[in-house]
C-alpha cells in the first residue's frame, strides 16, 4: 500500500463543536472559517451562567470541551513551538481520522507542530517528515535540530530543490517515495508506547491540502509500512 492509498482510506465522518458563549461573540465566524475545509460542523448556543466554552461532540457522544481562550489561540494565526504547551491540544486530538479539504500552509504547519510535539516530548522512536521539497524544509530547520538532539531518529524526505543544509542526527532521502513533491506528511511511530503514534498525511491539490491526521495506530502502521515499502524499491 502507498502513502496516496493510505490516505484515500480514510472518509471523514462529521463531528459538532457546539460553543457556549455570549450571543454575537467573535470567536464563531473565526471558528466556522478555520473548520471551513473540515468535517465539523460548528453550532452556537448561550452559555447564560456558566464560563465560555465549547464542547466537541460525535453523533451526540461527548468527546471533550475546552476553554474560550483555547479557541482563540488556535484561531489567531499564531504557530506554537515544539515543547510548547497548547491548550487546544484536547481538542485536536478528538479530530482523529477527521478529514480536511483545503488546508492553507499554516494549518498544515500547525497540525504538523502537534505530532513533532508528541515525538518530542516522547523523546525516542522514528519520525518521518515529507516537506514535498527541500526549500520547504528550510524554515523548519531549528525545530528539527531540536527533535535530532532527543532519543528521536528522524528522516526527512523532499525534492533536493535547494542547498539548505541538513542538522546532524537528521537522514534526508530526497525523491525517495513515489510523488513526494505532492504528498505532505508527519508520521511518528510513539517509540516504546504505541499509544503515542500518530500521523498526518495530506495530498496538494488545487484549492490546498486535502488529507486526515489520525492517533489510530492501524494507520500510522499503514503509514509506516508504505514509507518502508517506498524505501525499499527506491
Amino acid at each position: 500500500m502507498s502513502l496516496r492509498e493510505v490516505l484515500e482510506t480514510v472518509r471523514g465522518r462529521e463531528k459538532t463543536l457546539t460553543v457556549y458563549t455570549e450571543p454575537g461573540t467573535c470567536v464563531v465566524p473565526e471558528l466556522r472559517e478555520y473548520f471551513a475545509s473540515q468535517n465539523v460542523a460548528i453550532e452556537e448556543a448561550d452559555a447564560g451562567s456558566d464560563p465560555e466554552h465549547a464542547v466537541l461532540s460525535d453523533d451526540g457522544e461527548f468527546l471533550t470541551a475546552v476553554g474560550i481562550d483555547a479557541l482563540r489561540s488556535l484561531t489567531d494565526g499564531s504557530l506554537r513551538s515544539v515543547g510548547e504547551s497548547a491548550a487546544y491540544g484536547r481538542l485536536l486530538s478528538h479530530l482523529d481520522r477527521t478529514t480536511f479539504t483545503s488546508y492553507n500552509h499554516r494549518q498544515m504547519l500547525q497540525a504538523s507542530r502537534e505530532i513533532e510535539d508528541r515525538a518530542w516530548r516522547t523523546g525516542e522512536g522514528r519520525l518521518y517528515a515529507g516537506f514535498q521539497r527541500l526549500s520547504n524544509f528550510a524554515a523548519e530547520r531549528p525545530t528539527y535540530e531540536r527533535l535530532a538532539g532527543t532519543g528521536l531518529d528522524v528522516h526527512v524526505y523532499g525534492l533536493p530543490d535547494a542547498t539548505t543544509g541538513v542538522p546532524d542526527g537528521v537522514t534526508f532521502h530526497g525523491s525517495a517515495i513515489p510523488d513526494v513533491a505532492s504528498l505532505w506528511f508527519v508520521v511518528f511511530d510513539g517509540g516504546d508506547d504505541p499509544r503515542q503514534a500518530c500521523a498526518l498525511l495530506a495530498e496538494e491539490r488545487e484549492n490546498g491540502f486535502y488529507g486526515f491526521w489520525t492517533y489510530d495506530t492501524s494507520l500510522v502502521d499503514d503509514a509506516l509500512d508504505a514509507l518502508g515499502a517506498a524505501q525499499r524499491s527506491a
